[in-house]
């Protein structure tokens, strides 16, 4: 999620509702920058990496997964 959202209340449901399910999440300084980590030039306030088990990066995606968990803790 991107801190430099405006507003930040569009976003504020889903820290609540990442840890009600038992979801990591982390927030990123800018929309910006997560729109290109996205793969797309518009800015983006949030974005979520899911996985498939028969993916060539699943390994990739854990590893970030990881290390979110370890920023929560």
């Amino acid at each position: 999620m991107a801190a430099d959202t405006e507003p930040i209340e569009i976003l504020l449901h889903l820290p609540l509702l990442c840890e009600d399910k038992n979801v990591p999440y982390v927030f990123v300084p800018s929309k910006t920058a997560l729109g290109r980590a996205c793969g797309v030039s518009r800015p983006v306030i949030a974005c979520s990496i899911t996985t498939n088990d028969a993916s060539s990066i699943k390994s990739q995606v854990y590893a970030v997964k990881d290390k979110i968990e370890t920023l929560l803790i």
